[in-house]
């Protein structure tokens, strides 16, 4: 009866059966009052726990949850035996970065490893290899200009771009490669000719994959959270490594086939590393 279990007197005056088969009023058995409490106990491990949930538009779970962090640790002191703990999109965040951080380096190890097996050349696959490192200044730096902080799209975006990065590498030293087997010995020669005639597929590369990836970058509906990081770090990173691409490689190809010219004689018969 729901009138009975309001009133705290009827409560007190239940009666629990005892192992001799008598009855005894519960209140010599327990102390009942009515006070304040949770309408649901919810329990982790064994533990008792209290879910305070929030949602967050307009920045990252990372800052915010540092800001609260910083705020808890200052304003609250919790009872003996009480903690906090942080999870929901925040306990994803951490556990996708310790990923992250596995899956990186693999790519990375991968991209040399697949150079290697393509020109046989240590060499070759370390000019190539440079582009990733121009490629990165170009992600990080549109990120920054967007307002936008690392997150795990972000890092899914530099992997993905690591691997465009290279291609405009792959262009350019296969086409060196062939003037030199042609019988073009002049190594400037070699990187004006080939700068030029593979000026147009470079830059189609580039500007074709960074335009595919506008209409992410620009989302503003479901899912514009983890689209836009990741294309704004594959457009960035694109366009500034396709640019220094074109400039830096050719010329750490002339330093370093110059200086392996005065330190070998025998220059004319081109050795791969």
């Amino acid at each position: 009866d729901s009138k009975v279990r309001k009133n705290v007197d009827d409560i007190k005056n239940l009666l629990v059966p005892t192992p001799f088969g008598n009855q005894i009023p519960l209140s010599q058995l327990a102390k009942v009052e009515v006070k304040n409490g949770p309408n649901q106990i919810q329990r982790e491990n064994a533990q008792r726990r209290i879910v305070v949930g929030f949602n967050i538009k307009g920045r990252d779970v990372q800052s915010i949850v540092e800001e609260l962090q910083a705020k808890v640790n200052k304003e609250i002191k919790l009872p003996t035996g009480y903690y906090m703990t942080y999870g929901g999109s925040f306990e994803n965040l951490n556990n996708a970065k310790q990923r992250l951080m596995i899956a990186v380096p693999v790519a990375l190890a991968l991209i040399i490893v697949m150079l290697f097996l393509a020109f046989r050349s240590v060499k070759e696959s370390l000019l190539i290899y440079t582009a990733i490192p121009l490629s990165i200044i170009g992600g990080v730096f549109l990120l920054a200009l967007r307002g936008m902080p690392f997150s795990i799209s972000a890092g899914v975006g530099f992997i993905a771009l690591f691997g465009v990065a290279v291609l405009n590498g792959i262009v350019l030293i296969s086409e060196f490669n062939r003037l030199y087997k042609s019988g073009i010995r002049n190594i400037v020669r070699i990187v004006i000719d080939g700068g030029e005639s593979r000026l147009r597929p470079v830059l189609m590369t580039a500007f074709v994959a960074s335009l595919g990836f506008i209409p992410m970058a620009l989302s503003n509906g479901a899912g514009a959270e983890v689209q836009r990081p990741l294309a704004t770090v594959v457009i960035g990173g694109l366009l500034v490594a396709t640019f220094l691409t074109l400039f830096v490689l050719p010329l750490l190809y002339v330093t370093i086939e110059k200086g392996f010219k005065m330190k070998s004689p025998s220059f004319g018969k081109r050795k791969h590393l």
